[in-house]
């Protein structure tokens, strides 16, 4: 498994919320290396990792330590995707939560939500994130909530939420937001419901929809499942660049199937060894001449070439300039 990532939307909603809020979402974008351009891109993932660094600069570019209950507040219905197609062509909200619980990919890898009880009721629970970061828990947490009031028209009672955090900056702000109670350091974020939301009716039911819906949140798993594969292939040519062994021989034995295997895997998803080996050294030349001041000869090692004319070959074949011409153009 790769690194986790998370589905484009949820910048796209974040953006929208933000400018909502009046916050500058050029400098947030900036700050965070997001190019607004990116945002309209169909398939963008995001790495999770990255979320530390968005919430930490939206909280200092806001100045509100609340920020996550806030932009929460003015997110858009998430609609428009599978997942929503899921709900509405599901015969009851029950059906339709336990369908998406198992595409939750589609969103986001780094989160594996379930549907529990306990003494206090059902609740969907396990809405934990790497890092727990507040901000985003909180942010999400409502989202969710709006997400579950709009394909239920309006049905879905919340009860009580729970957050495995401390309180935030006020709890006033807390009860504003919130149409039901709140409780922190719990032992686990979670929003509990009614049983009868289950029950709830759609009034968009449709069988023969539904089974098209799932075809279609598969393919895109399936998708999703191949990029993993192409970014474990990528992970492993660059821990073997140096020692002059990323062929295709080598990075199948460490994952464990016959380079044939890997020829028809790589072949499935439009590419070959030879052109993720040309991607990854070409990326790395790049960025090791742009931002470091490396000497070319150690570029050259580090890119896994065995002479210095082969990589000058090289570059200029991938860049159209050479690696000293390129370096002065990016460095002025």
């Amino acid at each position: 498994m790769g690194g986790f990532t998370d589905s484009g939307v949820l910048v796209r909603l974040a953006y929208q919320a933000m400018q909502d809020l009046g916050i500058d979402t050029a400098v947030v974008l900036q700050r965070i290396g997001l190019k607004h351009e990116q945002l309209d891109e169909k398939d963008l993932r995001t790495p999770h990792s990255a979320q530390n660094l968005f919430w930490t600069v939206i909280e200092e570019v806001s100045n509100d330590r609340d920020i996550g209950l806030h932009l929460g507040e003015k997110i858009p219905v998430f609609k428009g995707q599978v997942l929503e197609y899921l709900f509405l062509s599901s015969e009851t909200f029950g059906e339709g939560l336990k369908r998406a619980l198992n595409y939750q990919r589609l969103l986001s890898d780094a989160v594996n939500a379930t549907l529990e009880e306990d003494e206090i009721g059902l609740y969907v629970g396990n809405i934990s994130f790497t890092g727990g970061f507040r901000h985003l828990t909180e942010c999400v947490v409502i989202a969710v909530i709006k997400f579950f009031n709009y394909v239920t028209e309006g049905a879905f009672q919340p009860l009580e939420i729970h957050f495995e955090h401390a309180m935030g900056d006020n709890l006033e702000e807390y009860k504003r937001v919130f149409p039901c109670p709140v409780k922190f350091e719990q032992a686990g974020n979670r929003i509990y419901f009614t049983p009868e939301s289950l029950k709830v009716p759609s009034s968009h039911a449709q069988p023969e929809l539904l089974k098209l819906h799932e075809q279609l949140a598969n393919e895109h798993v399936a998708k999703l499942e191949k990029q993993d594969f192409i970014d474990q292939v990528n992970r492993l040519i660059g821990e073997l660049l140096e020692s002059g062994n990323a062929n295709l021989e080598t990075v199948a034995e460490r994952l464990g199937i016959k380079p044939r295997s890997l020829r028809t895997r790589l072949a499935e998803v439009d590419t070959n060894f030879n052109q993720l080996l040309a991607d990854y050294r070409c990326n790395l030349a790049k960025k090791l001449l742009a931002r470091t001041d490396e000497s070319i000869d150690e570029i050259v090692y580090l890119t896994g070439f065995s002479e210095p004319s082969t990589f000058y070959r090289a570059f200029k074949r991938w860049v159209g300039q050479t690696p000293v011409e390129y370096r002065k153009a990016k460095q002025r």
